[in-house]
This record gives C-alpha cells, sequence and structure tokens, in this order.
C-alpha cells in the first residue's frame, strides 16, 4: 500500500511526464514537424500506438507497428479498405486483449478535426496517459487548423485553375503546363473525368447549411486521400458541390479505367462507418490529352445526372456505358425531348397517377416482348386484366403489338421520359 508521500511522488512524476511530453510536441509544431512527428512523440513517451485519422476514421498519419495493426484488424477494428473504425472504439475504449483502443476527439473552436487513435493491447489506459493524450490532440488540433488554413488557400487556386482548364477557359498549353507542375499534377497522361456528388438526404431529414458543408470536407478529404493512396501526381478538388478527380488510366485496362475507378469509390465509401455518406460518380471517356478535358468533364457532369437519374443515389455511371441513355444524354434541345415524348406516349406523358401506372404496365409489356402472360404475372394481375390493359394501350398510342417501329418509339419516349423528366 502506498503511503501520501508515494502517492504525491508518483503523481508529480506523471504530471512531469506530461508536461514534458507537451512541451516536446509544441515545438515539433514550431519546428515545422507534421502529425507523423506528434504521432512517433506520443507513441514513445507513453508506450502505445498512436494513429491520427479524418473524424470518420480515415489514416492520416499513424506510429503504428504492423503488429499492432494486425491487433486491430483482429479485433474488426479496422475494415477491408483500411479505415479505422473509430466509431467503435469512442472515448472510453474498447477492450483489445488485456488492453485496449480509444479514440479521442481532436477538435478546436466546437468542430471536430480529426480523432486520435490509441492502442495498448498489454494493459488499460491510465487516467495519466488520457491527459497526456488530450494534450496531445490540443497541440495536433493546432497543427491541423494551421494546416486547413494554407490547404483551403491552395485548394481554391488549385480549383479555380482546373475549373477554368474544364471550361476552356486556361489562355494556352505554356501556362496549364507551368501550373499544373507548381501544384505537382501530371496532365500529360490519359486520363478519366470523375465527378462525384454527395446524394441529397432525405425528405424528411433537415439539415443545416454548416452540416452541409462539414459532410462536403470530409467528402472532399476521403477524395484527396484516396487519389494520393493510388499514385502521384493526380489533381483532386472540391468545387463546392462535388468532388471532380482526373483518375490516370493504363493503356492496358478496360474501357474508361473501371478497375482503377471502382478502387476509389471502393475506398472513398469504406464500410459507411463514421458518418460517411452515400455518394453518386459519373465516369467520362477516356481523354488523352488537354484539348479532351472540357468534353470529358461535361461527360462526366451527364454520367452523375443520368445515373441517379435511372439508378438511384449512390450509383457508380460510366458515359460509355449509357448506351441509349447516352444518344439521349447528348442531344442539347430539351424542348425537342419534350415535344417527342409528348407525339410517342400521347396523355400517357401526363403527370398524373393513372398515367404513370399505365407506364409501368406499358414498360412491363416491352420488357417481355408483349408476352401478356408473363406481363401479368410479373404486375400479379390476371390474365384478363392484362389483356384490357393492352386493348387501352393501344386505343390510345396505336397497334403496339404487331408495330416494331410504333413499339420502338415508345419504348425510347419512356427512357426519354425517366432521364430527362
Amino acid at each position: 500500500m502506498l503511503i501520501t508521500g508515494d502517492r504525491e511522488e508518483l503523481a508529480s512524476a506523471a504530471l512531469a511526464r506530461v508536461d514534458a511530453l507537451h512541451t516536446a510536441l509544441t515545438q515539433i509544431v514550431l519546428e515545422g514537424g507534421d502529425l507523423a512527428g506528434i504521432a512517433a512523440e506520443v507513441g514513445r513517451v507513453l508506450g502505445v500506438g498512436v494513429a491520427f485519422t479524418s473524424a470518420d476514421g480515415r489514416e492520416r498519419a499513424s506510429a503504428l507497428p504492423d503488429e499492432l495493426r494486425q491487433v486491430l484488424t483482429e479485433h474488426e477494428l479496422i475494415d477491408p479498405t483500411g479505415r479505422l473504425r473509430v466509431e467503435r472504439m469512442g472515448p472510453e475504449g474498447a477492450a483489445v486483449g488485456s488492453g485496449e483502443a480509444r479514440a479521442l476527439r481532436v477538435a478546436a473552436g466546437g468542430a471536430n478535426l480529426a480523432k486520435l487513435v490509441c492502442l495498448r493491447p498489454e494493459e488499460p489506459l491510465s487516467s495519466d496517459d488520457v491527459h497526456a493524450l488530450e494534450r496531445a490532440a490540443a497541440v495536433a488540433a493546432l497543427l491541423i487548423t494551421r494546416e486547413e488554413a494554407v490547404t483551403a488557400v491552395e485548394t481554391k487556386y488549385q480549383g479555380d485553375f482546373l475549373r477554368d482548364l474544364l471550361l476552356r477557359r486556361s489562355p494556352d498549353p505554356a501556362y496549364v503546363a507551368e501550373h499544373a507542375d507548381t501544384f505537382g499534377w501530371d496532365l500529360r497522361r490519359t486520363v478519366v473525368v470523375v465527378s462525384a456528388e454527395l446524394d441529397p438526404p432525405a425528405p424528411d431529414q433537415p439539415v443545416s447549411g454548416s452540416e452541409r458543408r462539414l459532410w462536403q470536407k470530409r467528402f472532399s478529404a476521403a477524395w484527396r486521400q484516396v487519389s494520393a493512396g493510388l499514385g502521384e501526381g493526380i489533381p483532386t478538388v472540391d468545387f463546392s458541390s462535388e468532388v471532380v478527380t482526373l483518375l490516370p488510366i493504363a493503356d492496358d485496362e478496360p474501357p474508361a479505367g473501371q478497375a482503377v475507378v471502382r478502387r476509389a469509390v471502393t475506398a472513398v465509401t469504406g464500410d459507411k462507418g463514421g458518418g460517411r455518406r452515400p455518394f453518386s460518380v459519373g465516369v467520362s471517356r477516356a481523354a488523352t490529352s488537354l484539348d479532351d478535358l472540357p468534353g470529358a468533364y461535361a461527360q462526366a457532369r451527364r454520367a452523375v445526372e443520368v445515373g441517379r437519374r435511372v439508378s438511384g443515389g449512390g450509383s457508380t455511371t460510366f458515359f460509355d456505358q449509357l448506351g441509349l441513355h447516352r444518344l439521349i444524354a447528348l442531344i442539347p434541345d430539351s424542348g425537342e425531348l419534350r415535344s417527342f415524348v409528348s407525339d410517342a406516349l400521347g396523355v400517357l406523358a401526363e403527370p398524373t397517377s393513372e398515367a404513370a401506372d399505365l407506364r409501368e404496365t406499358l414498360q412491363i409489356l416491352l420488357d417481355t416482348n408483349f408476352n401478356i402472360a408473363e406481363a401479368a404475372r410479373l404486375q400479379f394481375f390476371h390474365y384478363n386484366t392484362m389483356r384490357y390493359r393492352v386493348s387501352k394501350l393501344e386505343r390510345l398510342l396505336g397497334p403496339l403489338s404487331t408495330d416494331p417501329h410504333l413499339r420502338l418509339d415508345v419504348a425510347v419516349a419512356l427512357q426519354v421520359l425517366k432521364i430527362a423528366g
């Protein structure tokens, strides 16, 4: 049993260690150090594994040996994409063997900037350890705040430059090459333009403007981090409501770089833990030169729009795989599209529940090549009910069951209505 003097001596030693750590970390920041330096110092002083992650668990810097990573994996605290499952740790910690893994907030001004993850599998963290980690989190918050201020300026400059490039506003190739090199971007290779947008929240989910900006900030940071992991010199910028990335593709990759795009989307999505939001992605054709980029960007934007209309949120749509939708997307005259739909569908183009019900039946009949029995089964109708519906559709539209040209017009009009509204 410790006597009072011993307790005071231990408390004094613990406080001295915390103060020494705080001083060392502050010195790291003042000398231009980074999060990796802070993680290494904390790990050395406390004898723990340390990682700094984004607020949703994407690793930013760490001092985690392979054996400690393996421990986290075995306890399902790392998802298959490498994201640390910070939501399973929390400030109270999660049991790991005889010890624990704990995630502390790195915050400033009431905003969550990051997470400090600490792992000690041999024994739990003491209150002195937690106090030291809180000091480290405060120092890290200062460093991250400084970095984010610099990044915000750089990102705006990069975003303006890339937007000008994608909208054909850049004056000449020499100017583009000079600025791309300044940013560390490689624009001399074949790329696909990827446009990624967060899906809107449900109508019954009220969201403030500040919360939306926080979602977009995390989303943009996730894309930048994943892009950096895929290779050097990959431009990734935040256009406020979308993130645009120019992903390089190899000559022997599938068309439109499907493999690299899906790898990036999977990494950004993770296991959707840590507050990650669903998003939709549009991918252009391959762009082999700077002159191809504006057209490729338009294709990616159109792919996002059409993909969300056809497949709903959370879709990844390649422009080259749009099929008929791709041709429709290339028609700039929306008035002509509306006129075609009205001519082909007549009263079925009206925004009424009855017209929508008949359009659903018509689409199923087209999908089954006007097999009335199969269409009735798919819509859970009696055979005679479906025959009646076929008769009604032919009174409204013409001899659909016998005229293949009419059937083609109607089928195209239904697709136009689906993607163009």
